[in-house]
């Protein structure tokens, strides 16, 4: 029997990423092995998950990864494991849209038939977590999901916590099986979310943290797992190599589309364009998204441009994404209006700005599915072809390369995957 338990919020904010850490650094102190997933697109959250356990953190959802994939990563990887907790994705039931539905945390608890595990900010209240909680119980309930316990953020004290626990037991809700001080360290954001995990200096979580390990054991006890659903082995890019960027510039890869890739008989060579290492000897190239507007200085005077020019007018398959993308154009311009020189490939520059300028789910027309979320907005004098049929942005075809604000996940249309990389 598994032991799985899915860590949700009342809300973007209330903590629960702390609380998620704090929780994996005190199983670890009980000599324990938790994997770690996240719900949704996200990237940032499990580099912290990854950074804290010591291995991949892989994403879970019934949107952009589906049902039937997040059962096959959770039966291929959680099911020798000591136990395994899943973080939830905005508020309980925020996802694609209305309440509840595609995407949501609580849609995938459903699904899983996974206990949750609420997180609750209950900064200046006591008495008042439980209409709180008695909402979140009640709508859970009716989509068949049970809160089988509430962990209490940014509390005062014992007293404090004292107080909650209690009202949560007159009321018959479920109980508190821990709580976290306001004193816990904070995760500092920037314009995508969380700050990258510092792997040198990890604060600890939880020293924050008070636990009841029998409430906390008693819930990870709750999940029996569901049936073993087998991975496509079709082997679609057999004997194929795929150079992949990989440095603090282009960071954000889902764990899952490089096996996915090694599933279908791709070998895989990382090179760094931050280093200014040459594109290696591959069939295909693959850029993936990251912060390239935090290391334009290194970037400008890149080694790896010449190279990278050369691959793609060679007419070898190129995915880019994101920032990625944003190597290819002619500059990056920063917040402050200076301008950085890129490989100067594709005509257009990459301008910063202080907004959001797209956020949402993607579904190109092969079925592919993925996640656009960026601040950068792609300006061109000249008209260019787009490299995608989708509901947002449809990016730029040139020769065999596809470039576009898009992060894809692989195995939502592995025909469409192999086809990008052939």
């Amino acid at each position: 029997m598994m032991k799985l338990a899915l860590l949700a919020g009342t809300h973007s904010g209330c903590g629960k990423t702390t609380v998620m850490l704090a929780l994996l650094q005190y199983l670890k102190s009980r000599g324990l092995k938790p994997r770690a997933f996240k719900v949704g697109p996200d990237f940032l959250d499990p580099l912290w998950h990854a950074a804290v356990s010591g291995r991949p953190s892989y994403n879970l959802d019934t949107q952009m990864v589906g049902i039937t994939e997040s059962r096959r990563l959770l039966n291929s990887l959680a099911e020798e494991e000591d136990c395994c907790l899943i973080e939830g994705v905005m508020g309980m039931f925020d996802g694609r849209a209305g309440v509840g539905q595609a995407g949501s945390s609580v849609d995938l608890a459903a699904q899983l038939q996974v206990p949750v595990i609420l997180v609750v900010d209950a900064r200046g209240m006591s008495g008042s977590i439980v209409p709180l909680v008695s909402g979140f119980c009640d709508l859970a309930r009716q989509q068949g999901v049970s809160i089988a316990g509430i962990i209490a953020n940014r509390l005062g004290s014992e007293h404090h916590a004292q107080l909650v626990r209690e009202a949560l037991a007159e009321y018959r809700l479920p109980p508190l099986i821990a709580w976290l001080s306001k004193q816990a360290c904070v995760l500092e954001e920037r314009h995508l979310g969380l700050k990258m995990p510092d792997m040198e200096q990890l604060p600890d979580f939880a020293a924050a943290l008070q636990v009841d390990d029998a409430l906390l054991s008693a819930v990870f006890s709750q999940w029996r797992g569901t049936e073993t659903v087998r991975a496509d082995t079709s082997a679609l890019l057999q004997g194929k190599t795929v150079a992949i960027a990989k440095d603090q510039a282009c960071c954000f890869i889902y764990p899952a589309n490089v096996d996915w890739l090694m599933a279908q008989g791709a070998g895989v060579e990382y090179f760094s364009p931050l280093a200014g290492e040459a594109v290696p000897e591959a069939d295909a190239l693959w850029l993936p998204g990251g912060y390239p507007e935090l290391h334009v200085k290194q970037l400008a005077r890149s080694a790896t441009w010449a190279s990278l020019k050369a691959f793609v007018e060679s007419g070898k398959p190129v995915l880019a994404e994101c920032g990625g993308a944003m190597l290819l154009g002619e500059a990056l311009l920063a917040i402050d209006g200076r301008s950085w020189p890129m490989a100067d490939i594709l005509p257009f520059v990459s301008r910063m700005q202080n907004k959001l300028a797209a956020l949402g789910y993607r579904e190109e027309a092969s079925g592919m599915r993925g996640h656009e979320f960026h601040f950068s907005i792609r300006e061109s004098k000249t008209s260019l072809a787009p490299a995608f049929v989708c509901n947002g942005d449809q990016g730029i075809r040139y020769k065999n390369l596809r470039a576009s604000y898009n992060h894809w996940y692989f195995a939502s249309a592995p025909r469409a995957a192999s086809e990008w990389f052939s």
